[in-house]
């Protein structure tokens, strides 16, 4: 007969979260979570987390609304009509999103408002 074995205790709605993250904003992740876990939850923005983003949040969001899509450059140059070196230099802050490109990319991306990439 096997012998029953001890089962750590866990609490049905916790998890366990591992992440890898910069050295530098380690007590800023570990700040959110208490601020998550106290229920004093507020909204922040990607400044106020990342400041070198600061200034920088539409070509942030730009490349991060495709990587999550797994668009290549190319593949979103086909779809939206914009030139691949165009939305190279849109990511890399050489270039303006302009409204219409910004719809553009919004639609191409699904992304609900064109005013992220502004």
């Amino acid at each position: 007969m096997q012998a029953a074995t001890k089962k750590p205790r866990t609490e049905p709605d916790m998890m366990t979260l591992r992440l890898r993250v910069h050295r530098d904003n380690v007590e800023k992740i570990r700040e959110y979570a208490r601020i998550v876990e106290s229920g004093d939850e507020r909204t922040y923005t990607l400044g106020e987390v990342f400041p070198e983003y600061q200034g920088k949040e539409g070509r942030t969001a730009l490349r991060a609304y495709r990587n999550r899509e797994s668009l290549t450059q190319a593949e979103l140059a086909r779809m939206t009509g914009i030139p691949q070196h165009q939305i190279s230099e849109m990511e890399t802050g050489k270039r303006t999103i302009g409204k219409e490109r910004a719809r553009k990319l919004a639609q191409a991306l699904n992304v609900s408002d064109f005013r992220f990439f502004l």
